[in-house]
C-alpha cells in the first residue's frame, strides 16, 4: 500500500509531472523511451515502474529478450548504437555522481542524436527519475494481477 497518493494530495504538482510525461511521449521515439524508462527504474529500484514499463513495452511489441537484457545492456548484442548511447546517458544521468555526466558519455550521444533529440532524451531521463523518486518514496506497489 502506498504511503500517500500524490495525485490527490498535491494535484498541481502531479499534473506538472504529467505534463513532462506527455511531452516526452510526444517527442522521444517510443521504443527508446521505454528502454530508458525501464533502465532508470531498474537503477532506482522502482518495482512499480519496472513492472509498468516492461508491460508497456511488451504491449507495444518489444521483445522480452531485449527487455531482460536492459539489466546488462553493455554486454547484450540486442541494442543499436543510438539505443546504447541513450542507455549510457540514462545510467550517467540517473547515477549523477560528483562530477556529473562524463564528457565521453555526452559526446557519444551527441554524435548520434541531434541537439533537439538529445534535449528531449535528457528530459525523458529526468522525467522517469522524478516518477521513480515519487513511487519509491511513497512505496507504490505494482498490481499483483493485470
Amino acid at each position: 500500500m502506498s504511503r500517500i497518493d500524490m495525485g490527490q494530495v498535491a494535484p498541481e504538482a502531479y499534473q506538472a509531472v504529467l505534463g513532462l510525461e506527455k511531452y516526452v511521449r510526444a517527442n522521444v521515439d517510443h521504443r527508446t523511451l521505454e528502454l530508458v524508462k525501464l533502465r532508470a527504474s531498474m537503477l532506482n529500484g522502482c518495482s512499480f515502474c519496472v513492472d509498468m514499463h516492461s508491460r508497456d513495452a511488451l504491449d507495444a511489441g518489444e521483445s522480452s529478450r531485449r527487455l531482460f537484457a536492459v539489466a546488462a545492456w553493455r554486454e547484450a548484442p540486442f541494442f543499436d548504437e543510438r539505443e546504447r548511447t541513450a542507455l549510457a546517458l540514462t545510467d550517467a544521468v540517473t547515477r549523477l555522481g560528483e562530477h556529473g555526466v562524463p564528457d565521453e558519455v555526452w559526446d557519444a550521444a551527441a554524435k548520434l542524436w541531434s541537439e533537439k533529440e538529445l534535449a528531449d532524451l535528457v528530459m525523458a531521463i529526468a522525467t522517469i527519475n522524478v516518477w521513480n523518486r515519487i513511487a519509491v518514496t511513497t512505496q507504490a506497489q505494482p498490481p499483483l494481477e493485470v
